[in-house]
């Protein structure tokens, strides 16, 4: 997945993550006040589903829409695209700028690496 999410877009996803499936209506009562309009909700959605990130399916006359992907398999896509942009590919060297930069501590680091080591046996 290439595709980034405008900042209306990623409002949009944030709430399918937490209550997907929903119909526009449904979506449009979890946005604050001022509602936007329906269609301005249903074209972003269109957008959503048109990137890969939502899917409609067919309810009587209307359309449920749900997510395709996870909350965490974007995140995961965004710091891969900021790892390959401004590290060289490399995660070591994002991890050391963290290092670096007081961002995190040793303990966070032996923690990290700890839970590396359980995740591949």
């Amino acid at each position: 997945m290439k595709q980034k999410l405008t900042a209306k877009e990623e409002t949009l996803m944030n709430i399918f993550w937490v209550h997907s499936p929903l119909f526009i209506r449904d979506l449009i009562s979890y946005l604050p006040d001022p509602k936007p309009h329906y269609n301005t909700v249903a074209t972003l959605v269109k957008f959503l589903e048109e990137k890969g990130f939502v899917e409609r399916e067919q309810m009587a006359n209307s359309f449920r829409y749900k997510v395709k992907i996870t909350e965490r398999q974007y995140h995961g896509d965004t710091v891969s695209d900021v790892v390959a942009r401004y590290y060289d590919n490399s995660y070591l060297s994002l991890v050391s700028q963290f290092v670096e930069e007081d961002k995190m501590g040793l303990q966070e680091l032996k923690d990290l690496i700890a839970r590396i080591e359980k995740n591949k046996k």
